[in-house]
């Protein structure tokens, strides 16, 4: 028992250790940003074509992120493999574009002979790299310092710290020229229409919500078993309470019988009335799902259902969270 507890702090200081040398490199790299990143945002704002991010092994996966970042905020931008760069896929390259070329070491070989190719069909080359005195670094016309002191592992030799400051210049360079282009959030919504993120900013309480046919209705005086049978009829988790005009004045939600039948041993004399939450928390069938998420979410006590509310308070039907994630 006391080697598994050793084992397991050493664990946690391993890990921290880890995180903090990250952080380090991060803060670093944030400190030494100059002149060279704006001429890199200038220079795909700039651009006539769009942005093709290149890279092998590690520097690969970094530079396949940083392209799908990239068209996330509205820049059009493709991952090349610079291993098949060379057997056709360089086809995809065009004249007016930039060329993102993301090494650690800036003398990749598959990189460095890719370069002046691409130079050749009227690219812009940006190098990513942790060496400003390398081939790749000499071929750029602007260059992204990636330098990190060491690597986050025992060995300095993994690409740890490395790998998260190049991907997180790569990040920098999208939100930047987002923010240079007034990227809003309808814009996002546009390039994410089938996640649930586009979901939630396309679509409104309106197009997902269920109306009052299909939802269990009361009147305050009703006996709670009616409301039983009719929520057992329509199982959406929660009856809407109204008065003759139609207009909300309460809740009973599965929760509230459970807490009737707790506190009393006999539910055939109560009504609604006795049980339901008084005017409750409603929404609008105008407002945005995003906007009823963190309404039902951002709680201490997180709300599964919300009453939908016209004009004059007047009950249109219910939202479930559910509803919300359903695709």
């Amino acid at each position: 028992m006391k080697n598994k507890t050793s084992k397991s702090t050493h664990a946690l200081a391993t890990g921290r250790a880890v995180l903090a040398a990250e952080a380090q490199a991060l803060h670093a790299a944030a400190s030494r940003l100059g002149g060279d990143f704006g001429r890199v945002v200038t220079m795909i704002r700039g651009a006539r074509g769009k942005v093709v991010v290149v890279g092998l092994g590690k520097s690969g996966l970094v530079a396949h992120s940083v392209a799908a970042t990239l068209c996330s905020l509205g820049t059009p931008a493709v991952y090349l493999h610079a291993g098949e760069a060379a057997h056709g896929d360089i086809g995809v390259v065009r004249k007016g574009d930039v060329v993102i070329l993301i090494s650690k070491s800036g003398a990749t070989p598959e990189l460095v002979r890719l370069a002046p190719v691409l130079r050749s069909m009227g690219t812009k080359l940006v190098a990513l790299t942790g060496n400003l005195r390398s081939p790749l670094a000499a071929e750029a016309d602007a260059v992204l310092d990636g330098t990190v002191a060491r690597e986050a592992d025992p060995l300095g030799l993994a690409p740890t710290s490395s790998a998260l400051v190049a991907l997180a210049l790569g990040h920098a360079v999208a939100v930047a020229l987002a923010q240079f282009r007034g990227f809003s959030m309808d814009d996002f919504a546009r390039v994410h229409p089938s996640g649930q993120l586009g979901r939630n900013l396309l679509l409104c309480v309106a197009d997902v919500m269920h109306g009052m046919k299909e939802i269990a209705v009361a009147r305050p005086g009703v006996s709670l078993r009616d409301v039983v049978v009719a929520m057992t009829h329509r199982p959406l988790g929660a009856a809407c309470v109204v008065d003759k005009s139609g207009k909300l004045v309460g809740l009973v939600t599965d929760g509230d019988i459970r807490r009737a039948l707790q506190k009393h041993a006999d539910i055939r004399l109560l009504t609604v009335a006795k049980v339901m939450t008084l005017n409750p928390i409603r929404i609008t069938p105008e407002t945005l799902l995003g906007d009823a998420l963190r309404l039902m979410e951002e709680r201490t006590s997180q709300i599964s259902v919300l009453p939908v509310v016209g004009p004059q308070a007047r009950c249109l039907g219910l939202l479930r969270l559910h509803d919300i994630y359903q695709h």
